[in-house]
């Protein structure tokens, strides 16, 4: 009996017979090759000049954490059987594990808390209140030289709900910042000249919402002089998230008469859906180019990219990333997994290689970008949904004094905080407050050689 020979199917194939069609069920042969055949896409040369950036990538469920962890440490560590995904930039991004978030409890919260490391609970008589993330910390500082001080970006716009976060950035007072879906709608912000009559619209808006945070000011000083001095405190917290909306409109206001950058679109896939299994790749695929364009022009310099939330996610060839995290140590669940991790390292990849070939001063712009990339949650060995020992790779930031190439593992049972990475990556960035969230230390090791 002769071998079948293997072939590439397309998910939109439709068998049909008698007069009637049927859609085929997902095979394996539809998954979609680690390549970007469809996009045109093609990096700058250069940069519009050198500029610390970091962008904040993140995947939920956690991954296949027996395909992923590396078993030896230092410098010179073999890469996992998921981390081969990345063999040809091995000495461009370093691999930490065994950080975690020790006030998190875990479940589908893990984006919710990756930036902040917030205990939800910790207020009494509050089911949830989060604080301020490590990107708006960073935002803060780079905010006044750019068009965007932040861009939020998720599969799903907005905010989503307490525990089930569709984005990852949060202000000041724990409150947080709505996210972006489509590219469309970011290539145009980001690009696209504003009409006169939509000048005066946005003009509006602005002017309408800087009356209301009057008002609410207004009337917070009123309320400031009749309640007790913890309530005080609270209220002073809340009114610095609103100051940050003022600062926010202000400093929009300020960039409405400067021109946009000059980008082309026609090359860009805006049209790709993050639910449709069809697009899925290209989605992701598109988003990073537009992260790289916003970078390249300078238009922001801190980016938080939520690719799928909590709960949610799809594989290159439509599988569902959340069932297949409940995967109970099932050998073929656990291998359905590992496949989907590889899948986004592809696109990951490719995102590094682009600001790997464009030149950023005497240097490149990876050099001078911090790429973070992980989870808020450790499916561990039987599914569970863990905030300790969190899949994380850093990448690039060269220039800003990082070193790669190796495997920094850290004890488990020790639980030691992100935060300390997260306030290391922060003053890499030239951020000089200190004490962020449970933070005990900064991270030298990322320095180290």
């Amino acid at each position: 009996m002769s071998k079948p020979t293997s072939m590439r199917i397309s998910r939109r194939h439709i068998l049909r017979g008698a007069g009637v069609a049927l859609a085929l069920p997902w095979l394996s042969a539809m998954e979609r090759p680690l390549s970007s055949a469809d996009s045109k896409f093609k990096p700058w040369p250069k940069s519009n000049g050198p500029q610390p950036r970091i962008i904040f990538c993140y995947v939920p469920n956690g991954v296949n954490i027996l395909q992923w962890m590396p078993t030896d440490a230092g410098n010179g560590y073999t890469l996992s059987p998921t981390l081969k995904a990345l063999e040809e930039i091995k000495n461009d991004f370093s691999v930490v594990t065994g950080l975690g978030h020790p006030r998190c409890t875990g479940g589908h919260s893990g984006a919710d808390t990756w930036l902040t490391g917030a205990d939800l609970k910790a207020v009494p008589g509050k089911d949830y209140a989060n604080t301020m993330s490590i990107d708006q910390w960073i935002a803060e500082v780079h905010g006044v030289e750019t068009r965007y001080s932040s861009m939020q970006w998720s599969d799903i716009s907005g905010t989503g709900s307490a525990g089930h976060s569709h984005t990852l950035s949060f202000d000041r007072s724990g409150t947080p910042l709505p996210a972006e879906d489509s590219p469309r709608r970011i290539f145009e912000r980001l690009f696209v000249p504003e009409s006169s009559k939509d000048r005066e619209e946005t003009l509006r808006r602005y002017a309408e919402k800087k009356s209301i945070l009057d008002n609410v000011l207004a009337e917070s000083k009123r309320l400031a002089n009749r309640i007790g001095k913890e309530d005080q405190r609270k209220l002073e917290e809340y009114l610095g998230s609103v100051r940050s909306t003022e600062q926010r409109i202000e400093r929009l206001e300020q960039w409405i008469d400067r021109p946009k950058p000059e980008v082309d679109g026609s090359l860009l896939q805006l049209a790709m859906q993050p639910h449709n299994a069809h697009d899925r790749p290209m989605w992701i695929d598109v988003m990073l180019e537009l992260a790289y364009l916003s970078f390249a022009t300078d238009s922001t310099r801190v980016i938080a990219y939520e690719w799928s939330r909590e709960a949610g996610g799809y594989g290159g060839g439509g599988e569902n990333h959340h069932e297949l995290s409940h995967h109970g140590g099932d050998a073929g669940m656990l291998e359905k997994l590992a496949a989907i991790d590889r899948f986004h390292l592809g696109r990951l990849k490719r995102f590094i290689q682009f600001l790997k070939s464009t030149s950023d001063g005497e240097q490149t712009m990876l050099d001078r970008t911090i790429v973070v990339f992980g989870s808020g949650m450790n499916s561990g060995e039987g599914g569970d949904h863990s905030p300790k020992n969190l899949p994380l790779l850093i990448a690039g930031g060269q220039g800003l004094g990082l070193k790669h190439g190796k495997h920094l593992k850290f004890q488990v049972d020790q639980n030691p905080p992100l935060a300390n990475l997260w306030m290391e990556l922060a003053q890499r960035m030239g951020v000089e407050k200190e004490g962020f969230s449970d933070a005990t230390s900064t991270m030298p090791e990322v320095r180290e050689v």
